[in-house]
């Protein structure tokens, strides 16, 4: 059962002392006050205050928050968000080198110059709301303003660390959960058609081949690149994808997809002509794909020496097509194909249908009408 009191310390003998002693030094003399409780754990609790409304107040508070579930420990609360911060950080392993950067990069830049010094339990809902609209309005650290998925990046790093603290005790809710965040840009996808990959194919020679690779299959650039020869089967025309390379400031590391999950991606049977030079008689730890002078491909090379040119050959320049938006291509050409959105999601690597209806839904023809006329023919069928 609850139980939170108030105890009146005039009463204790002890206590006079202690103020007839501050008196003397002339100092505040000690609460008078003194509210008293056990925490969830059976520990006792304690907190003095000068006025009895005050004690009131507090007690009401803490009866409230432990008949709720919402009781915080006041000492915990009183924790520094950047010593909630580092643990969080150093705990999260499973991140890839580049995102560890980038939350390093938020952390430092960002989060702990505001909020290394607060106390995790005295940061308000208001508080964050006005920050991350600070950082939508102020300089971003390279002189110029963040863009909103920067924003809401930053933010979330926030939230994470908070949400650590709630995890770990250290606060009973999130104040950066559900604060306004600036609103994604429209996606500029870009989609060619058939014809229009085969242009941009022949445009780019020798790399013509990866260019429809990437256009059919809908790989990443970071796993197209990592794919060795003996994750090629041509005779089932699937692409087996287990790992990717991620440029992290300069040097290229293997390591898991963006998923952190395998799969077998399908490829069309006139890739699987085209792909044979690039597997025959090659050692199945080959990549497929590979630099001039051997070696993996690097996009911030091959993108401006290879793919931009190939754009501009092909007449495809002003649609702002890269690498990536290959990748769209090829679930759009799918789609046109029949594909549902669970083959379309197991092809791209999505981690849910809900991504893939998000990005690409609006791909999917209107088949309202077809299935009201299904209806139709089954009622008559078992009604006549």
């Amino acid at each position: 059962m609850t139980r939170v009191w108030i105890e009146d310390r005039a009463n204790h003998a002890d206590y006079r002392d202690r103020v007839e002693t501050a008196k003397k030094a002339k100092r505040t003399p000690p609460g008078r006050w003194r509210v008293r409780w056990y925490d969830p754990s059976g520990k006792p609790k304690a907190k003095t205050f000068a006025k009895k409304t005050d004690a009131d107040t507090c007690r009401s508070q803490v009866e409230h928050d432990l008949k709720g579930g919402e009781y915080q420990d006041p000492a915990t609360a009183r924790t520094r968000l950047v010593d909630v911060a580092e643990p969080w950080f150093a705990a999260k392993t499973d991140l890839e080198q580049g995102s560890r950067d980038i939350y390093r990069d938020h952390l430092d830049n960002y989060v702990l110059p505001r909020w290394g010094t607060v106390p995790v339990g005295a940061i308000s809902f208001e508080d964050v709301a006005v920050w991350v609209g600070k950082l939508q309005s102020d300089p971003g650290r390279g002189g110029r303003p963040l863009a909103p998925a920067t924003v809401r990046s930053i933010h979330l790093v926030l939230l994470s660390v908070l949400e650590w603290a709630v995890k770990t005790g250290k606060l009973r809710k999130n104040p950066a959960r559900d604060v306004p965040l600036p609103k994604k840009p429209p996606r500029n996808h870009v989609y060619l058609s058939h014809v229009e990959v085969e242009q941009l194919a022949c445009a780019a020679g020798e790399h013509g081949t990866l260019i429809r690779f990437l256009s059919y299959t809908g790989l990443r650039w970071s796993e197209a690149s990592a794919l060795t020869v003996g994750k090629i089967d041509l005779d089932a025309r699937r692409a087996h994808v287990d790992r990717a390379y991620k440029d992290n400031k300069g040097t290229l590391t293997l390591g898991m997809p963006k998923t952190g999950e395998a799969r077998s991606v399908p490829f069309p049977s006139f890739l699987s002509a085209e792909l044979k030079p690039f597997v025959d008689g090659r050692d199945t730890g080959e990549l497929v794909f590979t630099a001039k002078q051997g070696g993996p491909l690097w996009l911030r090379n091959w993108r401006p020496r290879a793919f931009r040119k190939a754009v501009d050959s092909a007449g495809l320049s002003g649609r702002s097509l890269t690498p990536h938006k290959l990748r769209h291509t090829a679930a759009s050409l799918a789609i046109a194909a029949g594909a549902d959105v669970y083959v379309v999601q197991k092809m791209l690597g999505h981690k849910k249908p809900s991504m893939t209806l998000d990005i690409y839904g609006h791909l999917w023809p209107d088949r309202l009408d077809e299935v009201a006329n299904a209806l139709d023919a089954k009622r008559a069928e078992h009604l006549t």
